[in-house]
């Protein structure tokens, strides 16, 4: 019998040998992954090097609400897009009334806060200078609700004017504020909802002559508000609806033509009724003859042929 050949490829590898080639490979792949992250890191801190802290909200802050220090956190801005009126120190800020309600990650600007001092409140929300006013409304009044804090909305007003009491019942609708901002419902202040409220009272922003002017128009009339576009700025200049101008009715008199100098005017007179006569009769005569024209003379029931 033959003998076999020796092979000379070893019948038994070492197992930390088998395994060389894939831990040098997963080995390299690591250092990559490791140096990658380095270089990133050392790019990202080039990048931010000159960045400046700015003050952002935490969370949610509705409007009116003092400010605390777990509300607050600085992260890196860029320069070039600073915003203007931004915080850098949030120590700065705790306090401070918000006067519009600030989103989550939002820069805490100064133009959002109150004056220093304010309390919260809806007294903080007022701009310088306005001032708040509380009308009353309903369903209708309110445009069914959907007159929410943040809108802006003209008033209305229905009312008479002194002459037309005197002279006829005509009635007058005009719009006498516009663009007035509604800072209230009832209590509810938040602007973050769009549901509409139907409640009984609405609080208005005005300024010292517009409230005047809206206190005197809610005490001559009924008050009805009308919701706009906010990017309407238009101003309305309108007369004001009658109701010749609704019904287009000519005005009141010039139906009635006048009198000339000394003369009055008179209603004419319908031609009095006649009496049929029967045949053969003679006709009644009562302390003379009666006029040709047939002309009566009426006594409460009675009638008789007037006798000149």
């Amino acid at each position: 019998m033959p003998a076999r050949p020796m092979s000379r490829t070893p019948t038994h590898i070492p197992f930390f040998l088998r395994l060389g080639k894939p831990l040098t490979l997963l080995g390299l792949a690591g250092l990559a992954g490791v140096l990658a992250l380095v270089l990133a890191a050392r790019w990202l801190r080039a990048q931010t090097a000159d960045h400046l802290p700015v003050v952002v909200a935490t969370a949610d802050i509705p409007l009116g609400t003092p400010l605390e220090a777990t509300m607050l956190r600085t992260v890196p801005w860029p320069p070039s897009a600073w915003p203007q009126g931004a915080v850098a120190d949030p120590g700065a800020l705790v306090g401070r009334v918000v006067r519009t309600p600030l989103s989550q990650h939002e820069p805490v600007l100064e133009a959002k806060l109150a004056a220093l001092g304010s309390r919260g409140g809806l007294s903080a929300a007022i701009t310088p200078g306005k001032r708040a006013l509380t009308v009353k409304v309903n369903e209708v009044m309110g445009v069914a609700g959907f007159a929410l804090p943040g809108s802006l909305v003209d008033v209305l007003v229905h009312t008479q004017t002194e002459l037309d009491r005197r002279v006829t019942d005509t009635a007058l609708s005009k719009i006498v504020l516009e663009r007035i901002l509604v800072l209230a419902v009832a209590q509810d202040a938040a602007r973050d909802s769009t549901a509409p409220r139907v409640t009984g009272a609405v609080t208005l922003e005005v300024s010292p002559e517009e409230a005047e002017k809206l206190d005197l128009a809610r005490s001559v009339g009924t008050l009805s508000l009308v919701l706009r576009n906010p990017a309407d700025a238009a101003p309305s200049h309108t007369p004001g609806a009658r109701k010749q101008d609704l019904l287009a009715l000519a005005p009141v008199g010039t139906a009635k033509q006048a009198a000339p100098d000394g003369a009055a005017m008179t209603r004419p007179r319908r031609a009095p009724p006649t009496t049929a006569t029967p045949p053969g009769a003679a006709p009644a005569h009562t302390n003379g003859a009666a006029k040709e024209d047939g002309a009566e003379l009426i006594r409460g029931t009675q009638r008789a042929p007037a006798v000149w």
